[in-house]
C-alpha cells in the first residue's frame, strides 16, 4: 500500500507539481490549499505518512498549524516549505513542532531525498519497543502520547526526535551515551 503524503500549499503550480513528483516517486499524494478545516479534513480522511506544510497560508499559518497539530498529538513527520529562509523563521518553524524546513525555490531530488528520510526516521522511531506512557528524566515529566514535556508546572511541545532521545534516555538511565552508541541501539546494531 502506498503512503499518503498531504500537501498543505495555496500555491496551485507548486501543489500540483508535489503532486505528480510524489505520485512518480510511489507516493500517494492528498492536497488543500487553506490552512484551517481543510487540514484537519484532510487528515482524518487521510492518515498521512508525512504532512508538507507551507508557511504562508490563507487562514492560518503553517507555524500556527503545525503547533496546533503536535499539541492534539499527531506525530506524523512535518516538512515546512517556505519562501522564508531566515534562519529565525526555520528556527520558529522547528520549535513548533516540523521535523524539517525547505526553502523555495527547492530542488525536487533534495525534497524527495528528505521525504525519504524523514519517513524512514518515523518508521524507526515507531519501534514499539518505545514507551507509550508518561516517565520522567530527571525532574521532567514526558508525556509521549501528546508529545509534551512538564517541569515545574510549565509544560512545551516535544518533536518526534526529541520524544525518542528522551526515550532513550529513559531506557538507559545510568550510562553514558555517545551519539554513536545511540544510533547503533536505534538501527539495531550491537555494539562491539
Amino acid at each position: 500500500m502506498r503512503e499518503t503524503v498531504l500537501i498543505v500549499e495555496d500555491d496551485q503550480s507548486i501543489r500540483l507539481g508535489l503532486e505528480e513528483v510524489l505520485s512518480s516517486e510511489g507516493y500517494r499524494p492528498v492536497s488543500c490549499d487553506k490552512g484551517d478545516e481543510m487540514v484537519e479534513a484532510a487528515i482524518e480522511r487521510a492518515s498521512p505518512a508525512l504532512i508538507v506544510l507551507d508557511v504562508m497560508l490563507p487562514g492560518r499559518s503553517g507555524f500556527e498549524i503545525c503547533k496546533d497539530l503536535r499539541k492534539r498529538g499527531v506525530s506524523v513527520p512535518i516538512l515546512m516549505l517556505t519562501a522564508r529562509g531566515q534562519e529565525l523563521d526555520k528556527v520558529v518553524g522547528l520549535d513548533a513542532g516540523a521535523d524539517d524546513y525547505v526553502t523555495k525555490p527547492f530542488g525536487v531530488r533534495e525534497l524527495v531525498a528528505r521525504i525519504h528520510a524523514l519517513l524512514r526516521r518515523s518508521k524507526m522511531a515507531g519501534d514499539s519497543s518505545l514507551e507509550t506512557d508518561n516517565f520522567r528524566v530527571g525532574e521532567a515529566e514526558i508525556n509521549p502520547k501528546t508529545f509534551e514535556v512538564s517541569r515545574n508546572g510549565a509544560s512545551e511541545s516535544l518533536t518526534p526526535k526529541e520524544l525518542q532521545l528522551l526515550q532513550t534516555f529513559h531506557r538507559r538511565r545510568g550510562e553514558a551515551l555517545s551519539r554513536k552508541s545511540h544510533r547503533e541501539k536505534t538501527l539495531g546494531v550491537a555494539n562491539s
